[in-house]
């Protein structure tokens, strides 16, 4: 039996071999990450999160998604209340002042402090294109990490358009009329002209177009907002141009709200016989071309059309997607972790394979060079020679051969953002209670198109009143 100098030595030959493990040998940091996304989108962030821990294996980032993202906020927020959540979240653009006003989180900019790098992954956010940093940096700090952003778009079954006669693809809403009564017109014509989801979003993007704001205080932007403001001539011309197209059966409206009502969009564009056009998120670019072409049509991309009315002329859209939020309270080890993971994710080579399978822009500018480098977004003409994209209004509005072309349709989204103009309709409204505040409009559109000879400026007005009750609500209960 051992004495007691003898357990001594042992003891401390015993720390010595401990202190000399390399460090690579202990448990990495787990860092959970939850997104909203499934099926394609999740299998190529889990696959990216694999590339990540084996480059980091001090890390272990494991990626949990297939929710909506609704079903994720519900989830987040049984979290919060449990102690549970875990290292960073993805939130829809929407849903920022709740994220903030929550508490849950951290600003990227805080958890980097004065660093410009972690683990030698550089915080470059100058290199962010502007619409995004714009958005998501609020009270003059870098909050959220952008990811998947998007625009409003429009795709068009080229083949119904050419058969009609439309060579150039309708670009405002008195086009888009003029367009729908050519193409109903014609012998064997769809059954609708054009469709579109009933989400709050468009209902935004058109405000944009026409530089007015969801909400006071300059879209939230100045300061807190306390009243929505979407009862003004621009929100008031949008209902009225989506029901004098309802009451004319140029419009397929499926009957459902929120985000149950992508699916009927979906199904009555992508078989190619039931709608000519469709106006929809650029997020889903790749699904949407690929599925024409499988289905026998070309698909076109082109800008959302706009109200030629509004004074000043089109202003500019506002983007969409989402962002990932850091989990405040981590330990140092996982936080860096996290932000590790959240620069790389997002980095110039990243940021491009994620536009290129989805159809979400490029967050970065560098990586809409690599993209233009490589030739993504060249367009062939119908001879197959390429020509590098030089005028996107060209090609988007039908005058060019973009439907020869490689890929133009991923272009559009990013160009038509990149050419607005900077105002706080743009930027897009910040403010609480804002997916409640989403449904309150979609609801009014839906008594709008529904309602036989329906008071659109008393419905609207109503929808305003209440959305204003909502919001004053909220800020009496979450105001700092």
């Amino acid at each position: 039996m051992l004495n007691r100098k003898a357990m001594a030595l042992v003891m401390a030959l015993v720390m010595v071999l401990l202190m000399a493990v390399p460090a690579f040998a202990q448990e990495p940091a787990q860092i959970a990450v939850w997104v909203a996304f499934g099926t394609a989108r999740l299998d190529w962030t889990t696959q990216k999160a694999a590339q990540f821990n084996a480059a980091f294996p001090q890390y272990n980032v494991v990626v949990e998604g297939g929710l909506t993202y609704e079903g994720l906020d519900q989830k987040i927020k049984l979290a919060a209340e449990q102690g549970t959540l875990p290292g960073i979240v993805q939130y829809n653009e929407v849903s920022t002042t709740l994220a903030r006003d929550s508490g849950n989180f951290k600003s990227i900019a805080d958890a980097l402090g004065d660093r410009t790098e972690v683990n030698g992954i550089p915080a470059n956010f100058d290199d962010f294109v502007a619409p995004v940093k714009n958005y998501y940096t609020l009270d003059g700090k870098f909050t959220s990490m952008p990811w998947n952003a998007s625009s409003a778009v429009m795709f068009s079954n080229m083949n119904m358009l050419k058969a009609a006669g439309i060579e150039t693809i309708p670009a405002t809403w008195a086009e888009m009329e003029a367009a729908c009564e050519t193409i109903m017109g014609q012998d064997g014509h769809p059954t609708y002209c054009f469709t579109w989801p009933n989400h709050g979003w468009f209902f935004e993007q058109w405000l944009a177009q026409q530089n007015a704001s969801m909400a006071n205080n300059d879209n939230g932007r100045s300061a807190r907002a306390n009243e929505v403001a979407f009862n003004s001539d621009a929100g008031y011309a949008t209902l009225s141009w989506l029901k004098s197209m309802y009451d004319k059966g140029y419009l397929y409206y499926g009957g459902k709200k929120d985000g149950d009502s992508w699916d009927y969009v979906d199904q009555s564009f992508l078989p190619g016989t039931e709608v000519a056009m469709a106006i929809y998120s650029s997020s889903d670019t790749a699904y949407y071309t690929n599925t024409g072409k499988t289905n026998g049509f070309d698909v076109a991309a082109s800008r959302l059309p706009y109200n030629q009315d509004a004074a000043g002329g089109w202003t500019g859209n506002i983007i969409g997607g989402g962002s990932l939020w850091l989990v405040n309270g981590l330990t140092q080890e996982q936080e860096d972790g996290a932000l590790t993971f959240l620069m790389w994710l997002t980095n110039t080579e990243n940021a491009a394979e994620w536009h290129q399978i989805t159809g979400y822009f490029p967050v970065r500018q560098s990586s809409i060079d690599l993209l233009s480098t490589d030739g993504w977004y060249d367009v062939l003409d119908a001879a197959g020679t390429s020509q590098v994209w030089k005028d996107d209004a060209a090609v988007q509005a039908g005058k060019g051969t973009s439907w020869f072309g490689a890929n133009p349709n991923f272009i559009v989204a990013a160009q038509q953002v990149a050419d607005s103009q900077s105002t706080p309709a743009t930027q897009g409204a910040v403010m609480g209670a804002f997916p409640d505040i989403r449904s309150i409009v979609t609801a009014a559109t839906d008594t709008v198109l529904l309602t036989p000879d329906a008071d659109v400026k008393a419905i609207l007005d109503q929808a305003v009143a209440d959305a204003t009750k909502l919001l004053q609500e909220y800020e009496t209960l979450n105001a700092p």
